[in-house]
């Protein structure tokens, strides 16, 4: 019988000579760094502990009365800032077989996600208290809202902003810089200043950072913003000290036991041929918040200030 239809093809589904080839890079979205580790004004760590002096008390100079008038007397006083590292970690566990099968590096492709994770955790804790450590002082959005100094937001939301601005100049603070909600740019961009001037000016490919009123803007987009809390903090963040004790380190395990808190074995490494990959950081955090000629209260005075959650961004 003659045949004419034979020959070596391609098989759809699961050829085995000719397999089907697999990108060795993994598209995903490039991981969000920080933004509070970017605005706020960072201190190196040698200890656990570093304390800071910050201005609490000012002077004060009188008027003396006549040529033989009594002068007074004043002082200047100062306050410790505490700074408390405490660590940030993660463990990723994997066999080993498969680390052997996969057909990208694994931990090329862990250890950005783990580094953002670390950013989004120390975000959250520092803008609004979300698992903050019982050793750090009031985060940044409490103390906005115990101070009064927050903003609901109205039709002109650049007027807003400006409103929100002045509140915390009220305070003896300037604002040199926001962080916001994701997309809060896109709510910015039609607004403009009483000479027709864009009040928002998008970032470039060497500024990511957009300007609002020739501030910079970072949009928090890793995650560590809470929309329901706020559409934008705005503040003097020179005043926000992020202390570094151990910056992000990676180290790989091959051996080990992961335990739960209990002390229930988890996984044994070198028993069930597991490879973990461990990241720790170790951060302090607190707002100076000194005395200013404008308001000596601190109970009123805080160097941050809030405009509260925009409808569409919440």
């Amino acid at each position: 019988m003659a045949t004419y239809n034979q020959a070596i093809t391609r098989d759809a589904t699961n050829d085995p000579l000719v397999p089907e080839p697999v990108a060795a890079q993994v598209i995903k979205e490039m991981p969000k760094q920080s933004a509070v580790l970017q605005l706020a004004r960072r201190a190196t760590m040698s200890t656990k502990t570093n304390r800071q002096p910050v201005l609490s008390v000012l002077p004060v100079a009188y008027w003396v009365g006549g040529d033989t008038g009594l002068k007074q007397t004043t002082r200047e006083d100062w306050e410790n800032v505490t700074l408390i590292a405490e660590e940030l970690a993660a463990i990723v566990p994997v066999p080993e077989a498969y680390v052997d099968d996969a057909q990208v590096p694994i931990w090329d492709e862990v250890r950005p996600s783990l580094a953002e994770a670390i950013g989004q955790a120390l975000d959250l804790a520092v803008l609004f208290g979300v698992n903050k450590p019982a050793t750090w002082p009031t985060d940044i959005y409490s103390g906005a809202v115990a101070a009064g100094n927050t903003q609901d937001p109205g039709t002109d939301l650049g007027q807003s902003v400006a409103y929100l601005g002045r509140e915390i100049a009220k305070d003896g603070f300037a604002v040199n810089g926001f962080a916001s909600a994701p997309g809060f740019s896109w709510e910015l961009v039609g607004f403009r200043n009483a000479q027709g001037n864009p009040i928002y000016i998008p970032g470039t490919d060497s500024d990511f950072a957009g300007r609002l009123y020739g501030r910079p803007l970072s949009e928090i987009e890793n995650g560590g913003w809470d929309p329901t809390k706020a559409s934008l903090i705005a503040g003097d963040w020179s005043k926000c000290v992020v202390g570094v004790r151990t910056d992000i380190t990676f180290k790989v395990f091959t051996e080990g036991v992961i335990s739960d808190d209990t002390g229930k074995v988890i996984l044994n490494l070198m028993q069930q041929d597991a490879i973990a990959l461990r990241v720790v950081a170790r951060f302090g955090f607190a707002v100076a918040n000194p005395a200013t000629r404008l308001n000596s209260n601190a109970a009123t005075r805080w160097p941050f200030g809030v405009l509260n959650p925009v409808p569409s961004l919440s």
